[in-house]
């Protein structure tokens, strides 16, 4: 699975939370957000990392950022494991890899100018002498379609697309080589939306960036990446490039998924696939394959006794179905 020339390996990850119950909080279960998943990123690729609310994608973004610790597995960024590095190595490593959140407000400190909050990366990595940080910030300020005179103002005073704008020239600050952004546009409204994917894909191509993008919102990921993953309950069920996955998903729950998203067009005939019933409780889940309750293609003699494998279905895209 891995690649000698990719930036960012993820090597058979996992990660659990316990479930307490009762007066003394006795820990009854564990909820496995993440269970078992790889995959590398190559310098300059965006792969988008799509499913459901719930299925463990943020839990990839913050083990990816060492913000969290997997019980098992492990992440290379260059070749070294994150969560071996101490001091030097760890400052060194977050610099070269930043974040964007999703909610562009709560992610800003209210009580700081926006000078201060793009610039204060640029403070405590010491990149540059203090007296030529306001020049740098606000250069990065009109990289983004920000205004030099927004330098002062605190964030309260911006509509939610300029607050995104704030979030990705703070990411930029550090010329970071790895950006992890997690639903970056789902607080905006449709048209912002557009915007701000267009100034991420703009800056992609200027500076050579790599994204691990982590969104919902399937028409977002065709427009902007690669490579698309889609997770289901903690497990990448399909991987593929782009093209290859909305064209020709192999999946069942990617099937649905791509059939849920709107076209452009009214007159556009598409087959809209209904699953019968909810995800099951990430809470002590059963063996088989998690998607069998829901599956319209499902074969009772395999799905619910024996877990599918994600293998290799044809060149680059890889799969996890019994039945194709």
């Amino acid at each position: 699975m891995m690649d000698n020339k990719s930036l960012l390996d993820i090597i058979d990850l996992k990660k659990s939370f316990p479930v307490s119950k009762g007066f003394f909080s006795r820990t009854k279960d564990f909820i496995r957000a993440v269970d078992g998943i790889s995959f590398s990123l190559s310098q300059g690729e965006i792969l988008g990392l799509v499913g459901e609310s719930g299925c463990g994608k943020s839990t990839v973004a913050r083990l990816a950022l060492n913000l969290d610790r997997p019980d098992s597995g492990s992440i290379l960024f260059k070749g070294e494991n994150i969560f071996d590095l101490k001091q030097a190595a760890l400052k060194q490593f977050r610099r070269s890899v930043q974040i964007i959140f999703q909610d562009p407000f709560s992610s800003l400190n209210p009580r700081k100018k926006v000078g201060g909050i793009i610039g204060e990366p640029l403070l405590i990595h010491d990149i540059l002498p203090r007296r030529k940080i306001p020049e740098k910030v606000i250069e990065l300020m009109e990289l983004v379609g920000l205004r030099r005179d927004c330098y002062d103002r605190y964030p309260h005073e911006f509509s939610s697309g300029q607050r995104q704008r704030i979030g990705i020239a703070r990411a930029l600050s550090l010329m970071p080589e790895l950006i992890i952004a997690d639903e970056p546009v789902s607080a905006l409204d449709v048209s912002i939306q557009a915007q701000t994917i267009n100034l991420l894909m703009d800056m992609q191509k200027q500076f050579g960036l790599t994204y691990l993008f982590i969104s919902h919102d399937l028409s977002v990921v065709q427009h902007i990446s690669t490579r698309v993953a889609v997770m289901y309950l903690g497990k990448i069920v399909e991987r593929a490039p782009n093209a290859l996955l909305y064209e020709s998903p192999v999946h069942p729950y990617t099937e649905a998924l791509l059939s849920a998203v709107p076209v452009p067009d009214p007159g556009a005939a598409k087959r809209r696939i209904i699953l019968s019933g909810d995800p099951p409780s990430p809470i002590g889940l059963r063996k088989g394959c998690l998607f069998a309750d829901r599956c319209p293609i499902v074969d009772r003699t395999i799905c619910f006794d024996i877990e599918p494998l994600l293998i290799e279905k044809s060149p680059g895209h890889w799969a996890a179905c019994h039945k194709r």
